[in-house]
């Protein structure tokens, strides 16, 4: 794939900063290489695209819900036709394994198409007036220009389920991602380009997020912000455009336990800790980061645990026989690296891994070994802190109670499941866990996209995303009384 320097996509062209700088975007599996460059731009870029968003709201939002719908279903055509460049890219810029970077392209297909057929749904509700000769209804209005604000583990999905629910509900919008998902973000909006939206409905812009994402939580012509990232990030997002009378919706981290219980079918309790542990190197809000396990079974799921964990194969996501891929930056596996040593330092034990892998090709890249750590208190920090990498901490419990309490003892309440064949202990999972997405003898990770996404406490400003939930943040409420 050769290198190239995308632009931003400004009132429907493709327009260079006037800062006449780049941002290169590297490959994680291969720092030498370089998967392509965006623009850093400045706030003038933004303010321009926020104008255009702006100006074409209005004969946006007027077109029927079905027409807007044919715009979704166009871009999701291309990207089907694009879907092996898109996915590839995805690889090499953030390190996920091939098969993930199409599956999560082919999720990103799957979200227009849903959104597309929003267009045809209803949008309000009649309600019955004290009035017996007036008519009284709810529908559902844009809020206007909406600034979409990404990070880049997920650098197709998650910005489609943010555009897809705001374009359909007559909204415009302006992107900023994560730079380092920027290339794979500038091929899907190639792929919105070609479906030929209106000039200014869709915008992007790349860049730093002191100037472009803090530009567009300031921004008084910017009505909703969503954004997906960090919780330092978020909170200030937050703060800054609940200062100026916006809304927004914030979806941060994850310190998610999976409760094995005594009763459980361990090989699949273990596949599912794996899965939702170290898929994806970690790299996922939802996935599992504490184990806690119940006595009675501790040992035995810990070997079977660290059996299957060594037969694990660390390297470059475009390599067939890769399971888990490196860490997606420099900056990431330093974080990693630190939390491991946290570890060490606090006197959790190392069970499993926690080395830099630096055999043949893997010097170039960012990889680090699964790891796993035993004799984890909930009073250490890899137990409270999202690592954000391939680490997992084994606690054991007594009881059920125990460990659900012991789920519940952190800041976070994004994701959380349960292995049991016991339905009081299920229910009880389900009452009482602290979490907004709760999964039964299933991994942490992974949302179906017709369903609510969204965390309790400081995962999340307790807005929901996806599904026909996604319509509550993205539109609001006008009541019409009419009397002859």
């Amino acid at each position: 794939m050769s290198e190239k320097t995308f632009l931003n996509y400004i009132g429907g062209e493709w327009k260079a900063s006037a800062s006449g700088e780049v941002v290169q975007s590297t490959n994680p599996a291969n720092k030498n290489e370089i998967v392509g460059s965006v623009q850093k731009s400045t706030r003038d870029e933004l303010d321009d695209a926020v104008a255009q968003a702006k100006g074409a709201q209005k004969a946006w939002r007027k077109l029927a819900g079905a027409e807007r719908g044919n715009y979704l279903y166009q871009a999701a055509a291309i990207m089907e036709e694009n879907l092996e460049e898109i996915a590839t890219t995805m690889t090499k810029e953030m390190g996920k394994s091939l098969p993930e970077a199409k599956g999560e392209t082919t999720r990103g297909i799957q979200i227009l198409k849903y959104y597309a057929g929003e267009g045809m749904r209803s949008e309000g509700d009649v309600i019955p007036s004290t009035d017996a000769s007036a008519f009284m209804f709810s529908k559902r209005v844009p809020v206007g220009v909406v600034g979409v604000i990404t990070p880049w583990n997920f650098p197709v999905a998650i910005p489609i389920w943010k555009m897809a629910p705001a374009l359909i509900y007559g909204n415009t919008v302006v992107l900023k991602p994560a730079s380092e998902g920027s290339v794979t973000a500038a091929k899907v909006f190639e792929c919105f380009d070609k479906a030929g939206f209106p000039a200014g409905v869709v915008n992007f812009v790349t860049g730093s997020g002191s100037v472009v994402g803090q530009g567009i939580a300031e921004h008084n012509d910017v009505n909703a912000v969503t954004f997906t990232g960090s919780n330092n990030v978020g909170r200030n997002i937050g703060n800054t455009v609940g200062a100026r009378g916006g809304k927004y919706q914030l979806e941060m981290g994850g310190k998610n336990p999976i409760i094995i219980a005594e009763d459980c079918d361990i090989e699949a309790a273990v596949d599912a800790t794996l899965s939702g542990g170290l898929k994806s190197t970690g790299q996922k809000c939802t996935c599992s980061s504490r184990v806690i396990v119940q006595s009675a079974i501790y040992d035995q799921f810990k070997e079977r645990l660290l059996e299957k964990a060594k037969e694990i194969t660390v390297g470059d996501g475009m390599d067939g026989s890769t399971w888990m891929g490196p860490c997606a930056s420099e900056g990431q596996f330093n974080t990693v690296k630190h939390y491991i040593a946290k570890g060490k330092e606090e006197g959790a034990t190392l069970a499993l891994g926690g080395n830099v892998l630096t055999e043949g090709n893997l010097k170039e890249g960012y990889y680090i070994e699964p790891t796993i750590f035993d004799n984890v208190t909930t009073d250490m920090t890899i137990a409270q802190e999202e690592i954000f990498g391939p680490v997992l901490a084994l606690m054991k419990v007594e009881t059920i109670e125990d460990a659900i309490d012991l789920a519940n003892d952190v800041d976070f309440g994004l994701s959380a499941s349960i292995f049991t064949k016991n339905i009081d202990h299920i229910l009880a999972f389900i009452d009482d866990i602290e979490a907004g997405l709760v999964r039964i003898n299933s991994e942490t990770a992974g949302v179906e996209l017709q369903a609510p996404f969204g965390g309790m406490k400081a995962s999340s400003s307790y807005s929901r995303e996806q599904g026909q939930a996604a319509k509550e943040f993205f539109t609001t409420t006008k009541t019409v009384f009419i009397k002859g």
